[in-house]
Order: structure tokens, then C-alpha cells, then sequence
């Protein structure tokens, strides 16, 4: 029992941990991309350094750790549900660059609060699964709150709105179904994070060389080699390969319930540091907005709590309920004095029946004859 809460409280604070990491990592690459956006508005090519990062540095580090290879996956199954996958990262991950580089950090996280808003609909697309009243009254707070910070925004760009709820599908798609590809293939979350990177780049790399790569030659931090914005590139390339070893590693210890949690508090993270750091300008009307549409976050994340556990809590009050059947016997028959025959006729009749005794003894702990008693010993514990 005690090995079991030293394993539980372990693994709490190894989560826990993570997250923290996860936040600050975050934040950081969030800062430091929107940094690099401002001086270098290329979010294409700002993906494309971010997929090289995770094809480049995944392999080499995740041997080194030892970690497992996959094994083969079937080619029906790689096609209908990793390549779809790799579709949604790189699609999430354009667009998440595209609205970060039009828009205030803390207003693309507050937008992608609506993630919640696209699993109801993406579970009940895919999987048909609907959900109680109480969850979609909880996604009331989120849309007024996002409306509300909408309105109210400052530096409001439509293009980055659009590319944030587009991006915030795209993220929502990965959760779902990364979920899904762990449990069917039993491949390492790493290992998927590395074989979704390398996809994603063999899809995307065509389309970058076609739109942005004589665009990209022709800027003058790249004609003058201007080693700051080219070291922010590295450093928003090797940050976001991190946050996604993190992000993937949380997913795969968590339920996707607790994932939502974390990833709600990590959105309120980055918004604060980002608005400490950055400086942009906002409204206390734009920050009521902001903090309407977390907090629904979290009241979507306690109603799918509370749905979960009334669903559970019928099947748990069923398998531990337990009926005794109350031994039969007669008082009298011990209390009643007994003389030598009888009680030799009872000392012959167990020996006699001493087979059959110990069959039926097996059926009840509570009859047992030799639990903790030497074998052959005359004595008899009949608990009632």
C-alpha cells in the first residue's frame, strides 16, 4: 500500500513538473516568436523551421535516450488516421503563426479558448458522441468572453482571428485523435511526435519553395545575414520542439480531461507573460473578455468532470455492493452438554466427513480449517 502512494504522489509530481516546464517554455516561444514575426513576417518559413527542428533534433536525442522504436504500422491505418493527423499539425501550426503574427499574443490564446467549442463539435462529428446539457451550457462563458475580447481588441486583424479559430480546429483534431493512434498502435508519444514532424515537413517543404522561399532570399536579414533575427529563428525552432516533447509527454500521462485543465492554465500563463513582457495595449473591458473566456474553460473542464463521475457512479455503487448470507446453525446445539459417546460419535463423524468439510471450508474464509492453525490441530475458529 505504501509502494502504491509513493508511485501515485510520484507521478503527480513528475506532471506537475512538466507542466511547469511546459508554461514557461511556452510562454517563451510565444514571446520570442511573435518577436521574430515582427521583424521577419514570414510564418511560413517561421513553420518551416519549426518542422526541421522536430524532424532534425528528434532523432539523433530520442535515440540517445533510448527510447523505443515503433513498429510498423498498417498502411490502411496510415493512411486513414496518421497522415490526416499530419495534415491537422502542419495546418495548426500555419495558421497558429499566420494569427500570431497579426494579432497580440494574448488575444490569439484567448480565441483558442474556444478549443472546448471544437471538441463538442469534432466528437460529434467524428464519433457521434453527444454531449449533457451542462457542458454546452458551460460553453456560453467561453464564446461571450471571446466575443467580448473581439470586440474590444485594440490591434483586431480579421485574417489573425480566422487563423486563430483555425488553428485552434487544427489543435483540437490533434488532441482527439493523437490520443487514439497511442492507444491502437502502442507507438511512443515521442516517436509519433517525430513521425508526425517528418511528414509534415515532406507535405509542406513543395508549398514553401513554391510561395516563400524567393520571397524569403530577397529579405534583408537573410541577404545581410543579421544574426539576431537569424538566432531567434533558432531559438523559436529548438523552443517549440521542446514544448512539443512536453505537450506530447503530459498527453500521454494524463486523461484528456486533465490535459484540458493544464492546457487552459498554461493559456492563461502565456497571456500574462505576454502581456507583461510584450507591452501591447489592452482595455480592462478587453481583459474582463479575456478572463470570461478562461474561466469557461475551466467550467467545461468541471463539467465534463461531473458528467464523467455521474456516468461512473452507478457502475461503482453496483460492483461494490456486496450481500451476505447469514450462516444457519443452532445454539442450542452448543450450549447443549455432551457425554463421552456423543462426543466420540462426533470426533469419528468429523473424521469421516473430513473431505467434504474441507471442500465446503474452501468456499468460506470463514470456516477454514489450518489458516494459520498447524495442519492436524484439534482446534476449530468458527467466527459468526
Amino acid at each position: 500500500m505504501l509502494s502504491g502512494k509513493r508511485t501515485s504522489s510520484r507521478h503527480v509530481m513528475v506532471v506537475l513538473l512538466m507542466c511547469l516546464f511546459w508554461y514557461i517554455i511556452s510562454s517563451s516561444n510565444n514571446v520570442i516568436g511573435k518577436m521574430v514575426l515582427n521583424e521577419f513576417p514570414f510564418p511560413m518559413t517561421v513553420t518551416l523551421v519549426q518542422l526541421c527542428s522536430i524532424t532534425l533534433y528528434s532523432g539523433p536525442f530520442f535515440n540517445l535516450w533510448r527510447i523505443r522504436k515503433y513498429q510498423d504500422i498498417q498502411r490502411s491505418y496510415y493512411w486513414r488516421l496518421i497522415v490526416p493527423l499530419a495534415l491537422g499539425k502542419l495546418l495548426a501550426s500555419v495558421t497558429s503563426h499566420i494569427s500570431l503574427w497579426k494579432v497580440p499574443v494574448s488575444y490569439a490564446h484567448t480565441v483558442k479558448a474556444t478549443m472546448p467549442l471544437f471538441t463538442v463539435v469534432l466528437t460529434r462529428i467524428f464519433f457521434n458522441e453527444k454531449q449533457p446539457t451542462l457542458v454546452y451550457l458551460s460553453l456560453l462563458p467561453i464564446i461571450t468572453g471571446v466575443a467580448i475580447a473581439t470586440v474590444t481588441e485594440i490591434s483586431f486583424d480579421m485574417l489573425g482571428l480566422v487563423s486563430a479559430l483555425i488553428s485552434t480546429m487544427g489543435f483540437s483534431m490533434q488532441n482527439i485523435f493523437s490520443k487514439k493512434v497511442l492507444k491502437d498502435t502502442g507507438i511512443h508519444h515521442l516517436r509519433l511526435l517525430h513521425l508526425l514532424g517528418k511528414l509534415s515537413l515532406l507535405i509542406f517543404l513543395p508549398f514553401w519553395l513554391y510561395m516563400d522561399s524567393l520571397a524569403v532570399l530577397r529579405h534583408t536579414a537573410i541577404k545581410n545575414l543579421d544574426y539576431r533575427v537569424i538566432s531567434l529563428l533558432f531559438a523559436d525552432g529548438v523552443l517549440n520542439w521542446m514544448q512539443n516533447i512536453i505537450a506530447f509527454s503530459v498527453l500521454s500521462l494524463v486523461t484528456p480531461l486533465t490535459y484540458a485543465v493544464a492546457s487552459a492554465s498554461k493559456r492563461i500563463f502565456v497571456i500574462a507573460v505576454s502581456l507583461l513582457i510584450l507591452g501591447n495595449p489592452v482595455t480592462w473591458v478587453n481583459c474582463v473578455g479575456m478572463t470570461l473566456a478562461i474561466v469557461g474553460v475551466l467550467c467545461y473542464n468541471r463539467a465534463k468532470q461531473l458528467t464523467k463521475s455521474r456516468s461512473e457512479l452507478p457502475t461503482q455503487v453496483q460492483s461494490s455492493h456486496v450481500k451476505y448470507t447469514q450462516l444457519q446453525h443452532n445454539d442450542s446445539f452448543y450450549r447443549a452438554p455432551m457425554n463421552g459417546n456423543i462426543a466420540n460419535g462426533l470426533h469419528k463423524m468429523h473424521a469421516t466427513s473430513s473431505s467434504s468439510s474441507s471442500a465446503s471450508s474452501a468456499g468460506n474464509s470463514l470456516l477454514l480449517n489450518g489458516s494459520g492453525m498447524p495442519n492436524g490441530s484439534a482446534t476449530r475458529l468458527l467466527f459468526v
